[in-house]
């Protein structure tokens, strides 16, 4: 068959869609749209019982869908019964994408029917596909712009790492000038006098002379006995985010617990692999329980990508150790020999003679965990307000390790506090913790929290209800898979002689909520 054109039309004739298949002016189709209803309207059409019209040069087939017509155009020498066939088609996409069959409807998702006419029919001959495969074409989603998307994000990740570790790095050296008596070129009051250490320290070029306020929280807090010399350094922060720095918020005496030390809390560098075959690991944590116990959803997303530099180790094989027992869903890349990962546990393309593309992430081996079983939560937190009959709450809220493979790096607890209420009084925390009065929230930091810290506790007293502590978000990251794979190796698949190869692997929350 030679289909000329499809189109949607009210039954007055009104053209709503059109795609023309085959070269053919405006006018010739406009013609051809506007003779329709008048061969409709014939008393010789209306006779008939079918679903065609005929004219001397081409074939109308059609079928009404309540308001409308869809319709086909084709030459007269074509198979009625495949134009049926394939009216029968397209009356299937339309209310696969328009939830009504009116005219505005019908317009707003024309685009849609448009790039759906064209997976059925190109160059005026039907193609071989049902409507399940057109709405896969349709939705285009390809795996490789996801692994795409997914290098992206940790590259960007990454990034902000690295400025991180800069911002904390002149932090951390500005401190300790402030404490050996230098005096810092924006400092507002005299320090020691210098001492022969602090001399050797090369001084830095002024800077603006223009100071912020520091925001301060208001009540009375243990840690304001502190010494003068932190607020040099907080100035010196202050400073540096109004010139546009993106500096981690400062410990301020008065958010340090007593007796503790303000921790640059640091991340560790992003390294920068020199090796020809690199691969990566990356888990995403997605979690979401109740703040009376209960485990709602968790999920852990994995995948392993590989990325080759250098020809000569295109074709390797990548020895896996997989040591789960929790039931983990592995899925390998359709390239990859399943028989091979399967009896092995190693990752190699089916065509033995065909290299692994080269500077470009290859998404290999993808996993996904999913459990409603609380014993499964890497990082527990239990919060118990408990109201203290003064117009306030007592808020106790505890961690605890459960996974004792695991060492989490910077653990950041987020608990939203009540507006208008000020600061809250800590009486108890391990770790740092911080109040940001234009969030309204309190922040509790902690390190690392490994089998040799794998508990820990904070109270405070504030002013609201229990409602007004939750939701309460937690980050964390690890170096460490959560799903137990590992790189054992990487061979060359000719001689299997072991290559070089740098892996990383980063396990880190998406989302974990506490509601």
């Amino acid at each position: 068959m030679v289909l000329i054109a499809a189109a949607v039309c009210t039954k007055g004739g009104k053209a709503l869609v059109s795609r023309q298949f085959v070269e053919m002016t405006k006018s010739r189709i406009e013609g051809l749209l506007a003779a329709f209803p008048k061969l409709m309207s014939s008393g010789k059409a209306a006779q008939q019982q079918h679903t065609f019209v005929e004219t001397e040069s081409v074939r109308y087939v059609y079928q009404p869908l309540d308001k409308v017509y869809v319709l086909l155009i084709t030459t007269r020498a074509s198979n009625i019964l495949e134009d049926l066939e394939t009216l029968r088609l397209f009356a299937r996409v339309v209310p696969e994408y328009c939830r009504t069959f009116e005219e505005s409807e019908i317009r707003e998702n024309a685009f849609n029917l448009i790039f759906a006419f064209d997976e059925i029919v190109a160059l005026g001959y039907r193609e071989n596909v049902n409507l399940a495969q057109i709405r896969t074409f349709v939705e285009m989603d390809s795996h490789e712009e996801k692994v795409y998307q997914a290098v992206r994000q940790t590259q960007e990740r990454d990034a902000k790492m690295k400025m991180r570790e800069k911002a904390k790095e002149l932090q951390r050296q500005r401190v300790e000038s402030t404490k050996r008596g230098i005096k810092s070129p924006i400092s507002s009051s005299g320090g020691y006098g210098p001492s022969p250490m602090a001399a050797s320290i090369p001084s830095e070029p002024p800077k603006p002379t223009y100071q912020p306020a520091v925001v301060k929280p208001n009540g009375p807090s243990k840690a304001l006995k502190l010494g003068g010399r932190l607020k040099d350094a907080e100035i010196f922060v202050d400073q540096l985010k109004s010139e546009g720095e993106n500096v981690n918020s400062f410990q301020s005496p008065a958010s340090v617990v007593q007796g503790g030390s303000v921790s640059s809390n640091k991340l560790p560098p992003a390294t920068i692999a020199t090796e020809p075959v690199q691969l990566r690991i990356e888990e995403k944590l997605s979690l979401s329980c109740g703040r009376d116990g209960g485990l709602h959803n968790m999920e852990i997303h994995g995948l392993l990508t590989l990325f080759i530099t250098d020809e000569a180790y295109g074709r390797v094989r990548v020895q896996v150790e997989n040591r789960d027992s929790r039931g983990i869903q592995i899925q390998t890349h359709p390239n990859v020999d399943k028989e091979l990962f399967r009896t092995k546990q190693h990752i190699a393309l089916k065509n033995a003679t065909k290299p692994f593309p080269l500077n470009t992430d290859v998404g290999v081996l993808k996993w996904r965990f999913q459990t409603q079983d609380e014993n499964m939560i890497p990082l527990n937190i239990n919060c118990w307000p408990a109201e203290n009959g003064r117009g306030g709450c007592d808020v106790n809220i505890e961690f605890e390790l459960q996974d004792d493979r695991l060492e989490l790096n910077d653990v950041v607890i987020v608990i939203p506090l009540p507006h208008g209420c000020g600061a809250p009084n800590v009486s108890e925390c391990e770790g740092e913790y911080q109040y940001e009065p234009r969030k309204n929230q309190l922040t509790w930091q902690l390190p690392v929290v490994d089998s040799s810290n794998k508990s820990g506790a904070m109270e405070f007293s504030s002013q609201g209800h229990a409602n007004d502590f939750f939701p309460i978000n937690v980050n964390f990251y690890s170096k460490r898979s959560y799903a137990e794979i590992s790189i054992n190796d990487v061979v060359l698949v000719d001689d299997g002689t072991s290559v070089k190869y740098a892996a990383d692997s980063n396990f880190f929350t998406e989302k974990y909520e506490i509601l």
